[in-house]
């Protein structure tokens, strides 16, 4: 039996590992990296191998479901999509659109079809209550940005090949492979400005794998991120360490800065943060004297108490030692192939205000157009006008990722119509009304956009699919637009997708062709429409991001320019080389400057600062997550869920002997939003006063259809998780530090 060797990129990170995928007789043989990629180099992390096992997976849904008698039973694609337009009209109809909304899971940033239907869909099927795991893992990174740099997909990330002095903080490389920074191998970047001399610093509660690949390792107390990194700040004022270097004339508040700082002394923050007040100092004083450092910081420093401090922190003294947008330091990554992201938003046009609205049942500020996501459960629980009647999740499990679990497990059943954008029958799609599946991984082509903003080269690969989708079902973008339709309430027999997709594709044309400044302004849109690659869909809208991108041909403007065929061409991908100095290009505040001090950040301080004197509670709980695990959706992949227990509480040795608990014996944990029973993991990779979940368990639910994932079930940390615990600021959710209790059971 001959063996097709067929190229492709993985699809689950940001580390874009470029593969061999081996197929022998119809099936996936075996995955290996692919060593001419010229990104990825040939590396590859366990969860890439097992492409083929989803593709494979029994459990994987290839039909439509839809509720019938109490039952999910498969249906055809009419049928489902005439059920999913019945459910939904119904709520339109009875409540008004106003009470449709959706939840948008993590999967969408790296799905090729769904990622770019995204805009239209929320653009045509006017929802206005959207829900997503941004505000558990990421807001507090995106409000931080769009009050600094105008802009709030710009996040700078470490230049991880030219550095020579990296501080991490609240991140794990060893499992995720970076996260809102895009490199390959990243601990092989770590080892390497180790090995030319430079120095790596891991500041986590946990001595994460990451830590066996860093010169040292500091325990912080959780949620105190923000306040080492002001007091690191404030040695540099005090000892004269600031020196902006390239950034002189382009940073607003400098002063403002300097005076918020003063009381944040490193003696001040050092019994809340637990470290010594000479450490801090010593932190400070290296990376101001390093020749290219830079500081980088991920999900520990968002999802906690001062997660919005903690992460304009992080930039603040990125700025201060002149390491912004310089070779070496944090810089933005110059795609490509532009982002939906990247375009200007006209609801920012004057400038980002929060809290433009509240949430109707517990009066949260909106920020960035969001509510945390916790809020979901009370919108759809709680009756009156506004209440949620209608919910469409497209690729998330709500019922798992979302903090105070307990409560949105009670309350999804109460919808009207639950419509589903899903490839299993999982925690939260178990009661859905309608499940329409998408493409697997190796179905669908790839080609990242979103992930490039943050890369450390200017890269691209693109892959064609290397098993084709069964004949006669829609594509994921059909799915998305249709569904769009519906919701804005159309009659599906009044349209098709492919009619709303050319007049999406021709709108979205004509508005850029009157951006100042865009490679295509003032160009006939008619003219480059005609001129776009034929056919409706998601190749149509990547060639458009290609040659209208920074090394695009500009649809014939620049003769030799790249086009999706050049990628077509180059399997192995095209590299336009290493991050350049462009903050020019992405800054958008009003001022046209960094602003270092922006309002809300200086307004938070006394929060911070009050923190400073507050007894700790005797233990709290923080999140972690493993190589072989990505969040709630690859717990059903055979390969990834063998060997020994992963879902198990990690609990220091002085910890275990103080509470009773005993290696390998379960323990009860509570907090204020409920408890589980988890096997313990006795370990001195946690400091003291510490104890650690891993996120993404729990597949222990009745009617989800995850035979794997039943069978190494594990617990939800989301149980222990409160919905109203949130950092004050950016409305992200609390679920590392939060006070639990622990004893044998």
């Amino acid at each position: 039996m001959s063996e097709q060797i067929h190229i492709h990129t993985c699809p689950l990170c940001e580390a874009m590992c470029g593969l061999e995928v081996h197929v022998e007789g119809g099936r996936v043989a075996k995955i290996r990296g692919d060593a001419a990629d010229v990104w990825s180099r040939g590396f590859l992390c366990p969860k890439g191998t097992t492409l083929g096992e989803i593709h494979h997976d029994p459990d994987r849904l290839r039909a439509p479901l839809v509720r019938r008698g109490g039952e999910l039973r498969e249906a055809s694609w009419d049928e489902a999509f005439d059920a999913a337009e019945a459910k939904l009209r119904d709520v339109i109809d009875g409540h008004g659109k106003g009470t449709l909304a959706t939840y948008l899971g993590n999967p969408l940033a790296h799905n090729f079809s769904l990622g770019r239907y995204l805009g239209p869909f929320m653009a045509i099927s006017g929802i206005t209550h959207v829900y997503s795991p941004g505000t558990v893992d990421q807001w507090p990174k995106n409000l931080s940005s769009a009050l600094m740099f105008g802009d709030m997909w710009r996040i700078p990330a470490p230049d991880l090949p030219r550095t020579d002095h990296l501080i991490v903080l609240g991140a794990n490389p060893h499992a995720s492979q970076g996260s809102l920074v895009a490199a390959s191998d990243v601990l092989g970047q770590l080892d390497a400005i180790r090995a030319r001399g430079g120095k790596v610093v891991v500041i986590d509660p946990r001595r994460t794998g990451t830590v066996r690949h860093a010169d040292e390792w500091i325990p912080i107390r959780p949620g105190t991120d923000a306040a080492l990194l002001l007091a690191m700040a404030q040695v540099l004022f005090a000892e004269g360490l600031v020196r902006l270097r390239g950034l002189e004339g382009r940073v607003a508040g400098v002063e403002a800065l300097r005076d918020a700082a003063a009381r944040f002394t490193p003696e001040a923050v050092s019994p809340a943060c637990g470290i010594p007040a000479e450490r801090i100092r010593r932190l400070a004083r290296e990376l101001a004297s390093a020749e290219r450092g830079a500081v980088y910081g991920r999900i520990g420093t968002c999802n906690q108490e001062f997660g919005a401090l903690a992460s304009w922190a992080v930039d603040v003294l990125n700025v201060l030692t002149g390491n912004l947008d310089r070779e070496g330091g944090a810089m933005f990554g110059k795609p490509v192939a532009w982002s939906f992201v990247n375009l200007p938003d006209p609801q920012w046009a004057d400038g980002y205000v929060l809290g433009r609205f509240r949430s109707r049942v517990r009066g949260a500020p909106e920020v960035l157009g969001q509510f945390p996501v916790s809020c979901l459960a009370e919108e759809i629980a709680t009756p009156g006008e506004g209440q949620i009647r209608g919910l469409v999740t497209i690729a998330g499990n709500p019922a798992i990722s979302a903090p105070d679990a307990g409560r949105l497990e009670a309350a999804l059943p109460g919808l009207e119509a639950l419509v589903c954008v899903d490839n299993w029958v999982n925690e939260t799609t178990r009661h859905a009304d309608v499940i329409l599946p998408g493409l697997s991984p190796l179905e669908n082509s790839h080609f990242d956009d979103l992930i490039l903003n943050w890369a450390v080269r200017s890269v691209g690969n693109y892959s064609p699919p290397v098993f084709p989708p069964e004949p006669g079902r829609p594509e994921e973008w059909e799915i998305l637009l249709t569904l769009a339709g519906i919701c804005a309430g159309q009659r599906r027999a009044d349209f098709t997708a492919e009619q709303l997709d050319a007049l999406f594709y021709g709108g979205l044309v004509a508005g850029l062709v009157q951006i100042p400044g865009f490679p295509i302004e003032g160009r006939d849109p008619a003219e480059i429409v005609a001129a776009s690659r034929p056919g409706p869909g998601p190749l149509r809208i990547l060639d458009l991001q290609i040659r209208s991108g920074p090394f695009g041909d500009r649809f014939g403007a620049e003769p030799g320019g790249l086009t999706l065929a050049d990628f077509e061409a180059a399997p192995h991908g095209i590299d336009r080389g290493p991050m350049v100095p462009r903050l020019g290009e992405v800054l958008r505040t009003k001022s046209g400057r960094v602003e270092l001090a922006p309002a809300p950040m200086l307004a938070d301080l006394d929060r911070l600062h009050a923190r400073l004197g507050r007894a700790e509670p005797p233990l709290v709980l923080v999140s972690r997550r493993h190589v072989r695990s990505n969040n709630s959706w690859m717990h059903n992949v055979p390969s990834l869920v063998r060997g020994r227990d992963r879902c198990t509480l990690l609990v220091h040795p002085d910890d275990a002997a103080r509470l009773g608990v005993e290696d390998g014996k379960p323990a009860r944990v509570e907090s204020s939003a409920g408890a589980v029973v988890v096997p313990v993991e006795v370990s001195d990779e946690m400091m003291p006063g510490v104890v650690s979940l891993p996120h993404g368990w729990g597949h222990d639910r009745p009617g989800a259809r995850l035979g794997v994932a039943a069978r190494h079930a594990g617990v939800n940390s989301n149980l222990l998780n409160p919905g109203e615990l949130v950092d004050a600021l950016s409305g992200n959710q609390v679920v590392n530090g939060v006070p639990v209790e622990v004893s044998p059971v």
